[in-house]
């Protein structure tokens, strides 16, 4: 008897739907994405960062306005990140929970008010608001004490929580910061209020470096090895993604995006039932804008080749500075479009659809 696959498989996507069917849970739509912020203390503050090109610092005077296109394209979500000024930064934080010198909690107050429907995450780390700039409390060694780290952490998520996030993210990599969060939530009334989406896989990269640029957030000495994972440890990443979900994180996200989907995988399959984040990091945003404004390739159309990677391995929600791009092109001449790959001519291209 002759084998089926003998006969190609080239008639299983000739036509455009029959490679809609061909790739299942790898279209785009709002509620995909969500939009990284970073908040300055000056509240018109509106400043470039040259190593994002197209991304700002916003002070919370225009943020509204920046926003506003944004959501009425579809913005369903977005993830702030504290900027402060340099003069209230101390060893433990101190400023992280302030409403009088932190930039994120008037900036969650201003956006629960302007837009009522838009889901606030908010980052929960200390490295922008500590001198060190590390991501935890450090011992008189200049090592970390991670007791009084995730104590400090708790307390910082539910001071955003009281402010009106929906979502505390903490991204500091401490051990047992999802069970001190969720915990400090409950007891203060929170616990079925405020979600924790853990940045459960968060390896040490080289692609962070431009983030450290536009949040002044860079360690003043020694590195954040020591507790953000090593970029080889897929068994590492697991076992601290299992830790999150035992500690009762409600969504899971590894960080970087584009060059760890094995994990992102590995991770989702592992705990299907949990909404699953990739963030696709600063250096990622600038590889992939520069390489395209050398010239080296159409940016939409390798931006959703990647969107679609990402959605293939296991991502529900994609964490992205190029939220605004996608939602406009989503919605260009006023009707809702899908991103998909497909085949044509034998050239892989971009086709987008319209949907009903």
């Amino acid at each position: 008897m002759t084998s089926g696959a003998n006969f190609g498989i080239h008639s299983g996507y000739s036509h455009p739907t029959l490679r809609e069917w061909q790739q299942p849970n790898t279209s785009i739509g709002p509620s995909n994405l969500m939009y990284p912020i970073f908040i300055t203390p000056d509240v018109d503050g509106e400043v470039e960062i040259a190593s994002m090109p197209g991304v700002k610092r916003w002070g919370i005077n225009k943020l509204v306005t920046h926003l506003k296109p944004v959501v009425d394209n579809g913005l369903k979500s977005v993830l702030l990140f504290g900027v402060p000024d340099e003069t209230v930064k101390d060893e433990v934080g101190s400023a992280a929970d302030d409403p009088e010198r932190s930039p994120v909690i008037p900036a969650i107050r201003v956006l629960r008010k302007a837009f009522p429907d838009l889901v606030i995450a908010c980052d929960v780390c200390l490295c922008g608001f500590t001198s060190h700039g590390h991501c935890g409390i450090l011992t008189s060694t200049g090592h970390i004490d991670n007791d009084k780290s995730t104590k400090r952490l708790a307390e910082v998520a539910l001071s955003y929580a009281t402010a009106g996030c929906h979502i505390v993210a903490p991204s500091d990599m401490m051990d047992g910061r999802i069970l001190a969060i969720k915990t400090s939530l409950r007891q203060a009334g929170f616990g079925n209020k405020v979600s924790v989406l853990s940045y459960a896989a968060k390896f040490a990269s080289c692609f962070y470096g431009p983030f450290r640029d536009a949040a002044a957030s860079a360690p003043a000495f020694g590195d954040r090895k020591a507790y953000q994972l090593p970029p080889g440890s897929s068994g590492l990443a697991i076992r601290a993604v299992d830790r999150d979900v035992s500690e009762g994180a409600d969504f899971l996200m590894v960080k970087p995006a584009m060059i760890y989907l094995d994990i992102i995988k590995t991770a989702k399959d592992r705990h299907p039932q949990l909404p699953m984040f990739a963030y696709q990091v600063s250096g990622e945003y600038a590889t992939i804008i520069n390489a395209a404004k050398a010239g080296l390739y159409d940016l939409d159309v390798a931006l959703s080749e990647v969107l679609v990677a990402l959605r293939r391995a296991g991502t529900d929600v994609i964490i992205t500075y190029f939220a605004p791009r996608i939602l406009a092109k989503l919605n260009q001449d006023k009707a809702k479009y899908i991103y998909t790959s497909s085949i044509i001519s034998s050239l892989d291209q971009l086709h987008i659809f319209l949907e009903e």
